[in-house]
């Protein structure tokens, strides 16, 4: 399969970590995500931790250690990074963190995690042969934001996705046809490899495999700049690609970005400060933003 070479150094996703003993395990971190999901859906007004440690069945210590283990925060942090909005830092062409580094590369400062992403792309006769040739191996992991679908391909990480237990087979389907012609093989110990090297606290080297038009390439690119506890307006991300009046084709690309997280498409909001318009759901948009600007803002002391 032919390639060409999107970023010859690193760049850095920004990523948070979770100091977590025992990422994987769905006993740990599937309550956390429970907990999540019940505040991000009471943004003004989230439960305690003595609500959220009652109604999961833990003592409220025992869960705070669990929840901080989990997301590398306390539950209480996390209330507050929801209730601050996601708006926080909109970029405008006055206070613009997308630097001109994006005339040179996708690096992008990062005051978090440093998780040092490689890129491949393909080219759009490859995009139009829709995986033919290529195998991909897959699994499904546990993470505090519900269940993550991990592909990979020989190059990298080609798909990341968020769901349930009970979307997980649509969520395979929409790989799948997105690779119609690809060679498929299940391998969750593989993917939980790259997965821990993803959500754990290590710094590591993750690679990516962008199958997309150059059009896309451009605004994925574009999003890697974007640094974590940031957000930028459509328009705003549409400028620093050098085309103002492409809101709308970015929106497309944004929302057709296949690697959930890595490639951060989360951080791209209405001008408004609206937060919507998600592929994996606004709660799980959400909730990876107040993760992001609770880690971003100060280190936890609760």
């Amino acid at each position: 399969m032919s390639k060409k070479r999107v970023e010859a150094g690193a760049a850095k996703a920004d990523l948070p970590s979770m100091q977590t003993e025992t990422l994987f395990d769905d006993a740990g971190l599937a309550p956390v995500a429970d907990a999540i999901a019940r505040m991000v859906a009471t943004p003004e007004d989230p439960p305690t931790l003595e609500t959220l440690a009652a109604e999961l069945g833990y003592s409220p210590f025992h869960f705070q250690r669990l929840f901080k283990r989990g997301v590398g925060v306390s539950p209480k942090r996390f209330a507050q990074a929801l209730r601050l909005g996601p708006a926080r830092a909109l970029l405008t062409s006055d206070t613009p963190v997308l630097s001109a580094s994006l005339d040179v590369g996708m690096s992008g400062p990062s005051r978090l995690h440093d998780l040092f992403v490689a890129c491949e792309a393909v080219t759009p006769g490859d995009v139009r042969r829709r995986g033919r040739g290529l195998e991909i191996k897959w699994g499904v992991h546990a993470s505090p934001f519900g269940r993550v679908l991990l592909a990979e391909t020989p190059i990298g990480v080609c798909w990341l996705s968020f769901g349930t237990d009970e979307t997980i087979e649509a969520m395979f389907g929409e790989l799948h046809a997105t690779y119609a012609q690809a060679t498929y093989r299940r391998d969750d110990e593989a993917t939980a490899k790259t997965a821990a090297a993803i959500f754990g606290p290590d710094r590591t080297r993750i690679s990516l495999d962008l199958h997309g038009t150059n059009f896309q390439i451009k605004v994925w690119q574009a999003l890697l700049a974007i640094p974590a506890g940031n957000t930028v307006s459509y328009g705003e991300l549409a400028g620093r690609i050098g085309n103002k009046a492409a809101s709308r084709a970015v929106g497309t690309a944004v929302g057709s970005n296949p690697i959930s997280l890595l490639i951060p498409c989360h951080r791209v909001i209405q001008a408004s400060g609206a937060v919507h318009h998600y592929r994996w759901g606004t709660p799980t948009k959400r909730a990876l933003l107040a993760w992001e600007r609770a880690r971003f803002d100060t280190a936890d002391a609760a």
